[in-house]
């Protein structure tokens, strides 16, 4: 699904991705996790080329994409919610769904319903504008805003941040209930270990712009030493 190879990204000639090289399987919940600072999000802004490639190559669904421009990756099938969210605040959920159907026009895309079946809060208050909604809400509608493309896969970059443990749960069990109903694949950024275990299939711990380890959530659930490894301070 997703391939790179010897990527190399970062901020004009601060280099935090170097010679990166990995691979996101179709059809599994793959989680991202590392400190701060060792360029989980420089990565996915890169696949998504909100960050331009400096060298390397990135295949998505067997088409290079590195060089595209992100609404071209985003009409591929690549979704994307970034840290902080960024709904339209003064628009209504209804609105924001719609705005985000923008550029998909006969691809896959979703219909409300079905967005309002997996997600019935989006439903309640469908005419209410976003900006009055919790953080938790508003991760809810940013999540389902990107998943009404129709997208094969999805980007997440620590969509637990800011967000109360009982609604963290609530969104790990949909995305993976979503995940194995459509086949949609999930790269996730997150260091809550809880939303990991309960989301993932598998992990890559990143540590200084590179994946040092990979394992099976099982083997992570068993031995938690790789957290201790690469999340502790």
């Amino acid at each position: 699904m997703l391939e790179i190879h010897n990527l190399s990204s970062g901020y004009g000639d601060a280099m935090v991705l170097r010679d990166f090289s990995c691979q996101i399987d179709t059809g599994k919940v793959t989680a991202l996790m590392g400190r701060n600072g060792m360029g989980k999000t420089t990565l996915v802004k890169t696949i998504m080329g909100l960050i331009r490639a400096k060298s390397g190559r990135i295949m998505f669904d067997g088409t290079a994409i590195e060089k595209q421009p992100t609404h071209q990756i985003s009409r591929n099938g690549m979704g994307y919610v970034p840290q902080g969210r960024e709904i339209f605040a003064d628009f209504t959920v209804t609105e924001n769904l719609r705005l985000s159907l923008l550029g998909h026009e006969g691809g896959n895309v979703l219909t409300l319903q079905q967005i309002y079946d997996w997600f019935p809060i989006l439903k309640e208050r469908a005419e209410q504008r976003a900006g009055t909604f919790s953080g938790g809400q508003q991760q809810i509608l940013a999540i389902a805003r990107s998943l009404i493309g129709g997208p094969k896969m999805l980007l997440l970059d620590e969509p637990t941040e800011g967000i109360q443990p009982s609604i963290v749960h609530e969104i790990g069990v949909q995305l993976k209930r979503i995940a194995h109903e459509t086949g949609l694949s999930i790269l996730i950024v997150e260091q809550n270990v809880d939303m990991v275990r309960t989301l993932a299939d598998e992990v890559l711990f990143m540590e200084n712009g590179a994946i040092q380890e990979r394992c099976d959530i099982n083997a992570m659930r068993d031995d938690d030493s790789l957290l201790h490894r690469y999340l502790s301070v």
